[in-house]
């Protein structure tokens, strides 16, 4: 039975628009841009894999008729995505380092534009359409070879943390001026071919000029009306929502009349829209949505049944697809890394901006349709250059990392603290929220320094709060820089009032903020941990009431890959934490909670600790002999605080539970016993973070290597020194 046309495109939609999805999450997993996984969707689809397993299925799906209807769908994305790239160019990224960043772009696009002016001359006789000429073909070439991708350069430089460094910024501003020139050549080439010569291009060129600078005198200052508008109002509504887009599409469609292209019209009207920062902002999130996850993979698809990979069908074909590839490598590569040494930048830079320029993603995509759409290239050459920006813009962050790591990227952007004493003990805090999770602050201090209303221990302890900000979206307008840079300041600001909050005083310069930008927050999290040395991981736990005794989400992935010592905690808004209760069973991850308990004791000259044994069936439960040593060593004024009563009980979390009435902390450990396998704490935490009257700080020790006795010995010590000192005062 033969379907609607209305109907058969709207399946290919569904089909399209969650093929898509899933395969851009999966690349996600492998730490690649959501754009690769998409533009791969499409190559599914088409010919190179559906077309090939199983031809008929794929002649059913998408017959010819339905073409034209996904080609008009692909276009309108298209010039909304120009406008958001436009959008996104801020000015000021052309205002840092301008002088380098002209040198270095430009001597990145004219390496690989000449190189592939000279592959022209072999590829041009082999592989092209045979109906245009060589000038064209040249041009379309240098210009596939030049590109790079601003939107997914931007996405990369964010998740790694870039856009503060100098790297970032220079390669922020290569890339602008890369974009802006590369855009030029392209609409020189489009001339070129539709005029079939350079001298009847000459006046699509002025006209292009023309409308140029009309768009950037009285188009600007028209348009800032709009954001005297957002001033007054403090929203974009309907009326000039629409007004705004039809603006896009008449500029869209002057460009198609002045004879380049339809999207170098949307790119131009967001380019000169004022960057106004609510304006800009509420104009992305309103447009790119609908654009990113309906339209783009509707171009993805489009794209990919015009992707036959089955036409590279002998060695020959391969080698010239490989050499291809290997020309708009070394050309950008080259290109930008001599240019950036010429101005002095050194060589681990120079190299991570050379894999930085070489990204090419959509905006390459964009260039080869528009070349296969006028015959400039064939469906051979369109082949091998989907391979080409499938390939480059894959290699970019596995090479970016190779060549500048995120540790040392984080010795760029964090300033030295100055400080002239190494810290003995390290907390790491993760935090969501720097507002309602100030009592998790306080109980790092306390286990670092003791009783905040009287720290007694050294200040050579260090917390360092971590504030992650997670990226959802691949393009998302948040995602992009400026945006990023913008909710740290605000992130910094909230930081620094909770620090300000926190008392004493002197408790504040023990306290080392940082905030990030991530895409995979837990990750990211064990990547800090390991990086700083921290000796602890301390969380909160959002979710006390648990479903299936299953731990999972962030704390839960924290809790299973951190390699370091982690401690979780139930906070029940105890206003102090003094009465400390330790239901002790032998194992690594209670020693790790009496550690703990031993360190807020001795720091503390008001707490107590009771090291509660419940037994069963008269078994012996006792203190390890590391444990029993430390006990002995420690001041009679601190041993009088200790208690360790034993009791017998059949029920021994009943037990736990009824003590934990007359205590502030109780410090459970998790253990094989109770579970800790498969992201969860057992049926004995489970049940202590549910019924437990007092707080809870439920803990996991990463070996029995981490094993941090002697510096509960080392603030016995300094304990006993300032003892000292106070008795020679007096």
């Amino acid at each position: 039975m033969k379907l609607d046309i209305v109907v058969q495109v709207l399946i290919e939609i569904v089909i399209v628009i969650g093929l898509s999805r899933l395969v851009g999450l999966g690349f996600r997993r492998l730490n690649q841009p959501l754009v690769i996984g998409e533009i791969v969707a499409g190559v599914m689809l088409g010919p190179s894999l559906l077309g090939l397993l199983a031809p008929s299925v794929a002649a059913g799906l998408f017959p010819p008729e339905t073409i034209p209807f996904l080609n008009v769908l692909s276009q309108i994305g298209l010039i909304f995505f120009m406008f958001l790239i436009g959008l996104e160019l801020d000015p000021k990224y052309l205002k840092s380092q301008l002088d380098i960043a002209v040198l270095v772009s430009h001597v990145s696009i004219l390496v690989p534009f000449s190189l592939g002016t000279v592959l022209a001359l072999l590829l041009y006789p082999l592989v092209s359409s045979g109906t245009v000429s060589f000038t064209a073909f040249a041009l379309f070439l240098g210009a596939a070879m030049s590109i790079t991708a601003f939107p997914v350069l931007a996405r990369i430089l964010t998740e790694n943390n870039l856009q503060s460094t100098r790297l970032g910024t220079l390669a922020l501003t290569c890339a602008a001026v890369d974009d802006v020139t590369a855009w030029c050549l392209l609409a020189l080439a489009i001339a070129v071919t539709r005029t079939n010569s350079m001298t009847g291009a000459i006046p699509t060129v002025l006209l292009s000029l023309l409308y140029i600078v009309f768009m950037v005198t009285v188009g600007r200052k028209f348009l800032k009306n709009f954001a005297n508008y957002y001033d007054r109002s403090g929203r974009l509504n309907q009326f000039v929502l629409a007004v705004i887009y039809i603006g896009v599409v008449v500029s869209a469609l002057i460009t198609e009349l002045i004879g380049i292209h339809l999207i170098f019209g949307a790119f131009l009207i967001g380019a000169v829209m004022p960057k106004h920062p609510g304006l800009t902002r509420e104009l992305a999130q309103k447009t790119e949505d609908f654009v990113l996850t309906f339209l783009l993979p509707i171009f993805f698809a489009y794209s990919g049944l015009r992707t036959q990979i089955g036409l590279l069908n002998s060695p020959f074909l391969w080698l010239l697809c490989g050499l291809v590839v290997a020309v708009a490598i070394v050309g950008k590569y080259f290109g930008t890394y001599f240019a950036a040494r010429f101005s002095g930048i050194d060589k681990r830079e120079s190299a991570a901006l050379g894999w930085l320029m070489n990204t090419r993603g959509l905006t390459e995509l964009i260039v080869l349709n528009i070349g296969l759409s006028l015959n400039v290239i064939s469906p051979l050459l369109f082949t091998m250059l989907v391979i080409m920006a499938l390939v480059t813009t894959f290699m970019t962050s596995p090479l970016l990392e190779w060549v500048y790591p995120k540790r040392l990227i984080r010795q760029d952007v964090v300033q030295p603290l100055g400080d002239d004493i190494e810290p003995d003990y390290r907390i790491l805090v993760p935090i969501s929220n720097p507002s309602t999770q100030k009592g998790l602050i306080q109980l790092a201090v306390t286990i670092a320094l003791g009783d905040p209303e009287s720290p007694k221990a050294p200040m050579s302890a260090a917390i360092y709060p971590l504030s992650l900000i997670q990226l959802d979206e691949e393009y998302a307008f948040g995602s992009t820089p400026a945006e990023a840079e913008r909710l740290i300041a605000e992130r910094e600001q909230r930081m620094a009032e909770l620090v300000a909050s926190l008392e004493p005083p002197q408790v504040r310069s023990v306290i080392r903020p940082i905030i990030r930008v991530a895409t995979d927050v837990a990750q990211e999290a064990v990547r800090v941990a390991e990086n700083d040395r921290a000796d602890l991981i301390l969380l909160g736990w959002h979710r006390p009431a648990f479903s299936r005794n299953r731990l999972g989400g962030r704390v839960g992935q924290i809790l299973s890959t951190a390699r370091t010592d982690v401690a979780v905690f139930v906070d029940r808004q105890q206003s102090k934490l003094q009465k400390l209760l330790v239901p002790y069973v032998s194992n690594i991850h209670n020693d790790l909670g009496l550690e703990i308990a031993l360190r807020i004791l001795v720091n503390s000259q008001d707490s107590t600790l009771t090291i509660l044994s419940v037994t069963q069936n008269h078994q012996a439960n006792d203190l390890t002999y590391e444990f029993r040593t430390l006990m002995e060593q420690l001041p009679a004024s601190v041993r009088d605080r200790i208690h360790t009563p034993q009791i017998e009980s059949s029920n021994p979390i009943e037990a736990v539970v009824a003590a934990s009435a007359a205590a502030d902390l109780t410090i459970a450990g998790a253990s094989r016993e109770w579970g800790l396998e498969r992201q969860t704490l057992g049926f004995y935490a489970d049940q202590l973070a549910v019924q437990c009257y007092s707080s809870l700080l439920i803990t996991r020790r990463y070996s029995q290597v981490t094993a941090h006795l002697s510096s509960v010995l080392s603030a016995v010590e300094e304990t006993e020194r300032e003892a000292d000192q106070s008795e020679a005062v007096t």
